[in-house]
């Protein structure tokens, strides 16, 4: 048993935005969570279809749905920066960070031989 402390463990995805829908009302979880799905032209079905593939969207509605039940909060997932950012964002960073070309000390060197004239 894997899900024993997961508040949301057996509650579809369908059934938490219906619940937030009755609860708030589009325009109102638009404010809360501004996505484009909860904005303009609205529906259950295009919002499922938005959530599934979007990760940092659907962490936003379950912890809206947790705040309004008074359930347990999840714990922040630390990072080694102290960010709190999506997956994508992560593969972003690392993807830059590593096609950087690295400086080697004989460059910089040169350039203070320059400067400093060494």
């Amino acid at each position: 048993m894997t899900q024993v402390n997961n508040p949301l463990h057996g509650i579809k995805l369908e059934a938490l935005l219906i619940d937030l829908v009755e609860h708030y009302g589009w325009e109102e979880l638009g404010e809360r969570i501004n996505v484009r799905c909860f904005k303009h032209d609205p529906s259950i079905k295009s919002s499922l279809r938005f959530l599934r593939k979007t990760l940092w969207a659907r962490e936003k509605v379950e912890y809206l749905y947790l705040k309004m039940n008074k359930l347990p909060l999840p714990a922040r997932k630390p990072r080694e920066d102290g960010y709190q950012a999506s997956d994508k964002t992560l593969r972003a960073a690392s993807n830059k960070a590593a096609e950087r070309p690295s400086k080697d000390s004989d460059d910089d060197a040169q350039v203070n031989s320059n400067i400093w004239g060494n």
